[in-house]
């Protein structure tokens, strides 16, 4: 090997300058491609009132929306296993192109969903699991926070987009604002694509491989077994996670507030998530993924319980500040626990699998969250639905550690034998 190839190598190891600075760019195209998570939520009571229907018909949208993006997290992450990650944000800018213009260009709210189910929610998918899978590869001691900051994308998004699609609605309707956001996500994931063409080296892969198959071992579950209890707890946290998202700016409304008040918790919420989400990246680099999944659903599950009892302004405001504090480092912990347990060259798969049911469970949270609504004329029935879910969720995070740490104790009794 010459020299230059000695130090090419050097300069695109794991943990490298190099590595951080893909880091940053996939934090931006990660905050621009997940737009379409959160479009939908803004325009929600527009819709409803443009379309003529019940807030679960509202909700329609959103979970076409979440369907789209749960599919296209298995589908770009199985390509970027394959082709690398510039591929799949390649793909994902011109379907968020498509997908606002036809929007934009809706008469109907069947139209309006399916734009959003066919082509805004799977373009989304390129900014979510196939961004974090790719930059597991590229870090090695600093993994989790690698992922969480990755994932962090989606969340900025959800801090940075309401405020500009309000601002759109109330200078220039919803039909220009789509158009707008059709524009702004061609020019950037297109400029910023060729930059990921580099992908990790094979020797890299390898040593993540045997390092996995060796942990997986000892957690004494087959790789599919792991992955099915993944995909289960990411829905039941996500079914739970979608009521405060989902909702709260027309809950804002309902109570009198206005939208308005509505996407400024929104925008606190996922601000916050931020935060939560970079600090579950330092705890779990030092306690674990499966560890830290289970602190965060604990206290998401207090965060749901204040809502039932605080409905002021002022307690809304506190109380969306806490829950984006406490839940954002959730779904990331299913990425970091994939790669510590499971084959690092399906890792754009298999986290796109389970991202798939978190997903689903945001887009079956937000629907049901309606529903029960439009039957009881109240949200609080919703709060508790989303309480029993996450109850789900924090029972299989308490299996794991328990699996876990049983499987060690049998092995120190052998050892002792």
């Amino acid at each position: 090997m010459t020299q230059g190839s000695l130090r090419d190598a050097g300069r695109y190891e794991p943990d490298s300058p190099y590595a951080w600075l893909r880091l940053v760019l996939a934090l931006v195209v990660g905050t621009v491609a997940c737009v379409g998570s959160w479009s939908v939520v803004v325009v929600l009571p527009a819709m409803q009132g443009e379309f003529d229907t019940l807030r679960s018909g509202a909700t329609l949208p959103y979970t076409c929306a979440m369907l789209g993006f749960g599919a296209g997290n298995v589908v770009m992450g199985r390509i970027a296993d394959r082709y690398g990650i510039m591929v799949p944000i390649v793909v994902g800018g011109l379907l968020l192109a498509a997908g606002y213009t036809a929007a934009g260009l809706s008469h109907s709210l069947w139209q309006f969903a399916a734009a959003h189910g066919l082509l805004i929610g799977i373009g989304s998918a390129a900014g979510f699991s196939p961004l974090i899978s790719d930059l597991s590869h590229w870090f090695r001691r600093h993994r989790g926070l690698a992922v969480v900051c990755g994932a962090s994308g989606s969340y900025l998004a959800g801090v940075v987009w309401p405020q500009v699609i309000n601002w759109g609605l109330a200078h220039h309707g919803w039909r220009v604002t789509h158009f707008g956001i059709a524009v702004t996500a061609l020019v950037i994931m297109l400029s910023l694509a060729p930059f990921f063409r580099r992908q990790p080296t094979a020797a890299t892969l390898a040593s993540a491989d045997v390092h996995s198959a060796g942990v997986r071992g000892d957690l004494g579950l087959s790789a599919n077994q792991l992955q099915a209890l993944l995909c289960v707890a990411g829905f039941a946290c996500c079914v739970a996670m979608a009521m405060p998202q989902v909702h709260i700016v027309a809950y804002c409304g309902d109570l009198g507030y206005g939208v308005a008040r509505g996407a400024e918790m929104l925008s606190l919420m996922m601000l916050l998530g931020i935060v939560s989400r970079v600090g579950s990246g330092f705890v779990a680099d030092r306690i674990g993924g499966t560890a830290t999944l289970l602190i965060g659903s604990l206290m998401q599950g207090v965060a749901l319980f204040l809502y039932l009892w605080f409905d002021g302004l002022s307690s809304l405001y506190i109380v969306s500040a806490l829950f984006g504090l406490f839940q954002g480092g959730i779904v990331p912990m299913y990425a970091v626990i994939i790669r510590e347990y499971l084959p690092a060259r399906q890792a754009g798969m298999r986290i796109g699998l389970v991202m798939s049911f978190t997903v689903l469970g945001m887009a079956a949270g937000g629907y049901l969250s309606g529903v029960i609504f439009d039957y009881f004329s109240s949200y609080r029935m919703a709060f508790l639905n989303g309480l029993a879910w996450n109850l789900v969720n924090l029972a299989i995070a308490c299996w794991l550690i328990l699996r876990t740490r049983q499987q060690s104790e049998q092995r120190v009794q052998v050892a002792g034998r």
